[in-house]
């Protein structure tokens, strides 16, 4: 008996020196075949066929396609775009060393921020990083929306409530709350909501999102329809403006209320960055909101129709500069998002003039660090976060938050270690000056001295005066055009009288522009 394990062994050892051979041979064989086919057969039959087309788009395009096909219905991507646009990577800091030495690593860094000086009650938070608007129930959990409110509040900076139902225990675990005034039927919110914020913020649009959409019924089934005021089988359609605003000349009267409602906190505007961004602007101004949020194509969302995402809008570095133009001098605040995912893009920022970041992706992202094995592989990470999963309720909150919190106070320490080296010891001290751009495109976009500038020549000086001086007439010239083009529309069509006493005010400001530009004589 004794001898039967070592049988056993043998006739193991004997199975697997007979079993690598024949593995190697039918290995060879199948290799063999399949090159045969790829290499022999015409593309008609060939499965390779597929390559030629990959090369003229991409493996995206193809799955994108492919579920088009399968149902006919509107894509809703995850997340975001996937173009890459002109961004702060052809920006460097450019340090003194010689003539200003970097401050000692004991040196404290003021990386404080208020928004709205004006208002009766601004709002003071500590970094100028924020966590931005994400959803409860139209995208996120109730877990993952209490963990970003936790983890703002150990950052001593502000989280945003987004578009979503009102979840009441948010605003109860942080210190600075910004609610979203929205474009849905509870997009109003209550006195008593609108008593628990630091902040309003009118969201009219987004970097992948604008316009009307449709969640149904069965995704936001649960709490969140209840908090949304909606019937049993009722889906959510968003409304072009918040409710009580039906037309431009609603304006006026609904943000006139809205402040006797804020009891002195900031009124902010969020929208999406496109080319009309002056006439936006001008509006704003003219409303006399307190803050500016600017999200640029890059910007990511829940979900969203991939025409959205991928084709509205303009880069968040063009909106950030003519934003700052256009504001100079006033005393609204400046806050830009979209696309910012490392301290130093977020730096480069606000150099160039933003007063704060909203961050979406990073904190989303952080929020399953450590957890995600909950889930994946079968299932992505994002799963653990989402309203509409089953696996939301396995976020631990209490992780989530410290994750966020860590990953949020890396980026403020690296942030504080570059101004250090700039020889700063507070963002009121950092300007374009502290930047260089890598390329004239950039130093365009940005008016930051470009790194290759040429040796100055006799009368460059006269010369690059008046090219700006003729780049500035150009501009107004081609606003001026557009402008005209809205007055005779308004004329004709329209018997509005605040839209004509905007178009009046809008008209004033160029004149006072085209004033300011003295045409030197060459």
């Amino acid at each position: 008996m004794a001898k039967i394990p070592w049988l056993i062994l043998l006739l193991l050892v004997g199975v697997t020196l007979a079993a690598k051979p024949l593995i190697r041979y039918i290995a060879q064989v199948v290799t063999n075949l399949v090159m045969s086919k790829l290499l022999t057969e015409q593309y008609s039959q060939n499965v390779a066929e597929l390559l030629p087309s990959l090369k003229r788009f991409s493996l995206l395009n193809l799955l994108e396609l492919s579920l088009r096909a399968e149902n006919g219905k509107v894509l809703t991507r995850p997340i975001g775009p996937v173009k890459h646009f002109a961004g702060y990577d052809q920006l460097m800091f450019s340090p003194r060393q010689m003539t200003k030495l970097p401050l000692p690593e004991s040196a404290g860094i003021d990386l404080s921020v208020t928004l709205g000086p004006k208002a009766q009650k601004p709002l003071t938070i500590q970094i100028p990083l924020m966590i931005s608007a994400m959803a409860y129930g139209l995208a996120l959990s109730e877990e993952a929306k209490l963990a970003l409110a936790k983890a703002a509040k150990a950052l001593k900076t502000a989280t945003n409530s987004g578009e979503g139902p009102f979840l009441p225990e948010e605003p109860l675990e942080t210190d600075k709350f910004i609610l979203q005034i929205c474009r849905w039927s509870w997009g109003a919110r209550t006195d008593e909501q609108i008593g628990l914020a630091d902040m309003l913020e009118i969201q009219m649009g987004q970097g992948a999102d604008i316009g009307t959409s449709r969640i149904e019924a069965q995704e936001l089934e649960g709490r969140a329809r209840i908090l949304g005021g909606l019937a049993p089988g009722q889906p959510a359609i968003s409304l072009p403006a918040p409710p009580e605003v039906k037309t431009s000349a609603d304006w006026p009267e609904f943000i006139k209320k809205l402040r006797q409602r804020a009891n002195g906190i900031p009124l902010a505007l969020k929208l999406m960055a496109t080319d009309h961004l002056e006439e936006e602007l001008t509006a704003a101004v003219d409303l006399g909101f307190d803050v500016i949020v600017i999200d640029g194509a890059e910007a990511g969302t829940h979900a969203t129709a991939p025409i959205k995402q991928d084709d509205f809008g303009i880069p968040g570095i063009h909106a950030l500069m003519r934003a700052k133009r256009f504001l100079q001098g006033t005393s609204v605040s400046l806050v830009i998002s979209g696309g910012f995912f490392t301290p130093g893009q977020c730096l480069k920022a606000l150099a160039l003039g933003a007063d704060a970041i909203y961050l979406a992706t990073v904190p989303l992202m952080a929020l399953g660090h450590n957890q995600v094995q909950k889930v994946i592989p079968w299932k992505p990470p994002t799963t653990l976060v989402y309203y509409h999963s089953p696996a939301k309720t396995e976020l631990d909150i209490d992780q989530a938050a410290a994750c966020v919190a860590n990953v949020l106070t890396a980026m403020t320490l690296e942030m504080e270690e570059a101004m250090r080296a700039l020889g700063k010891s507070s963002l009121r001290e950092l300007s374009p000056d502290d930047l260089v751009a890598l390329d004239c495109r950039t130093a365009e976009i940005t008016g930051v001295k470009p790194v290759s500038a040429p040796a100055a020549l006799p009368g460059a000086e006269s010369l690059r005066q008046s090219l700006n001086q003729l780049r500035g007439l150009l501009s107004l010239a081609h606003r001026l055009a557009g402008f005209m083009e809205s007055i005779l529309a308004e004329l004709c069509y329209n018997q509005d009288l605040p839209r004509v006493h905007l178009l009046r005010n809008q008209y004033r400001l160029l004149a006072e522009e085209k004033k300011a530009l003295t045409v030197r004589r060459l």
